[in-house]
């Protein structure tokens, strides 16, 4: 991985934080082309009380629109937390050329965690890549809940 790789996904841990400023689980991801962010998301299933408002699939959407078109080829995902099956499909679906994400995903990863989506045999190979900025995703998350389960503890 290279230095643009480590700029993007401090861009997605800023939209991570976005996230968390929201009362969200801090997600963030953005798509990259031709090293321009062409799509932003963070979560927001709460927000817009919304199953698939994650921050691939937010971000993934955008990323069309800007670039008018669903095929989002040479385009690059970073993520903060290793994909959940449905944003691994929508990563293969997508096109996406690269995945880079940072921390795994015991429960719900859907590439060494839990399954392996991208192993499957699909009409598209996403090159994925996981552990850059690893360490600052887990810690957002670990944060997050911490401060969650203290204020409940304080109800």
């Amino acid at each position: 991985m290279e230095e643009m790789d480590h700029h993007f996904m401090l861009e997605a841990l800023e939209e991570a934080r976005k996230a968390a400023r929201i009362d969200e689980v801090p997600i963030g991801a953005v798509v990259v082309l031709d090293g321009k962010i062409v799509g932003r998301g963070h979560n927001r299933r709460e927000t817009l009380q919304q199953a698939d408002a994650h921050a691939e699939i937010l971000a993934i959407r955008e990323a069309c629109e800007t670039i008018g078109s669903w095929r989002l080829d040479g385009c690059t995902l970073y993520v903060t937390l290793e994909p959940c099956p449905m944003c691994a499909g929508a990563a293969i679906q997508s096109r996406v050329k690269r995945l880079v994400y940072g921390a795994k995903d015991n429960k719900n990863g859907a590439h060494v965690s839990g399954i392996n989506v991208f192993a499957g045999e699909f009409n598209h190979e996403v090159q994925v890549e996981g552990g850059l900025l690893g360490e600052d995703s887990r810690r957002l998350l670990l944060d997050f809940f911490k401060a969650l389960r203290s204020s409940r503890d304080k109800v």
